[in-house]
Parts: C-alpha cells; structure tokens; sequence
C-alpha cells in the first residue's frame, strides 16, 4: 500500500531543474572550473538519477581543488552513482574540460532532501478522517526522516490509522486510504465489454481502498471473483 500511495507524491523545483542536462558552465572567455559548478551539476545529475523531489543540497566533506587549467566549456560527468540516495555520499565523476578529460575525482557528501511534510496541529483520533485544517506544514529533511508524510499526499479518501499527538511529524504508518468497501457488505457489481453493461450485486470478502482489487462473492452461484473499488460500495470488473 505504502509503495502504491508512493507515487502521488508530488513533483518540486530540483525535481524539474534535474530533467535538464548537468549543467555547463560556458563563458565567451576560457575561465577555471568552480567548486560550486562541480556541487551543483552533481546535485542535479543525482536528481535526475534517482527521480528525486524535493530540494537536493549536498556539503562536500572534504576540501576539492579544481583543475588549474582554464576552458570555454566544463562539464561534470558522473562515472559512479551510489547504490542509493543517503545522508552520507561517495561519487565518481569526470571532470571534462571543452570536451577532454580533465581528470577523475571521488568525492564525499553529506547530503540533505528538503521537502515540506505534514506534522499534527492538534490531537487527531484513531479512524479520524483526513483533514489538512488539522495539519501544519514542516519543512523536513527526508533523507534524515525517510517515513515523513509528504505535504502533497493525503485527501478525503485517506483516514488515521493511530493517534497522533499535537506537534509530532506524520508518518505513511499514521495513515492508510479508507475502505470504501467492507468486508461482509453487498456491494454493487458492473462489467462493461463494449456498449454492453452489466450490473449485479455482490458479497465483499475483504476491505478495499479506491482502485484496488478484492474478492467478491457471487451470492447465487457462490463463485469468487476479482473486481475493483471505484467508489462507496461499488466495484467494477475489468476484462
């Protein structure tokens, strides 16, 4: 469930700067590789790599010298990405100087993702249902806090699955989407197969958010089949 609600999250300006190539830093008049050049083409290539939303900043751990040689057009290429985004970071890179290599470097990060996360305002019930006006918006770090509920997800089809108490900082384990079927319930049934249309009621056998998929019981023949919620109480079957 938590993989699926995943990805509505929402798509912030580091996001949309990494879609561009790695920057160059291209001058009418040849000039030296910057520290900060280097800093911000690894941060949008890493972006970019790993689809990553929310305002990527990294502080090298150690000190870097750039080339001391001078070029109309330097580029940053990565030539090793880590296995995955982390607050502490190893990266291989390419250092190219108008198109020739101007020498390999491994360098150490510590890296941050800020992105705004939802975090209680007031006391919130188990089964409440969600409502931002209970909410406040924290800027947060979700490399540091990985389980953080984005500011972007959470709608009136989602409720508290825990209470939260005033202050504390949402996470995916708080929430989940409200059942809009309920095991035990008729449900109405349709199928659709061109211009035909057909509609039954049937018997759920389990809960079911929107869109996904549960079993439901024909209450005649007793047969199990799979459909899926498209609203309160009703499922459709998918050919």
């Amino acid at each position: 469930m938590k993989t699926a609600i995943r990805s509505a999250l929402i798509s912030l300006a580091v996001f949309a700067a990494a879609q561009a190539p790695a920057p160059a830093a291209a001058q009418s008049q040849p000039a030296t590789l910057t520290r900060e050049f280097v800093v911000a083409a690894i941060a949008a290539d890493l972006a970019a790599h790993f689809s990553l939303q929310g305002d990527l900043q990294l502080e090298p751990l150690r000190p870097f010298t750039p080339p001391a040689r001078v070029a109309t057009e330097w580029r940053v290429e990565l030539t090793e990405y880590p296995a995955s985004m982390s607050s502490s970071l190893l990266v291989r890179c390419r250092l190219l100087a108008d198109g020739e290599n101007a020498g390999d470097v491994a360098l150490t990060f510590r890296a941050s993702l800020w992105s705004d996360a939802w975090a209680a305002r007031q006391s919130i019930a188990t089964g409440a249902a969600f409502d931002a006006n209970l909410l406040d918006v924290r800027r947060t770090d979700f490399l540091r806090d990985r389980e953080a509920l984005p500011a972007a997800a959470g709608d009136d089809t989602y409720s508290f699955t825990r209470a939260v108490q005033p202050g504390r900082l949402l996470t995916w384990r708080d929430v989940a989407r409200r059942p809009l079927v309920r095991k035990g319930e008729l449900v109405e049934v349709t199928a659709r197969d061109g211009a035909l249309l057909i509609t039954m009621k049937g018997l759920a056998m389990q809960n079911g958010a929107q869109g996904e998929a549960v079993t439901i019981r024909n209450p005649d023949s007793r047969r199990d089949f799979t459909a899926f919620v498209v609203d309160e109480n009703h499922v459709q079957v998918r050919f």
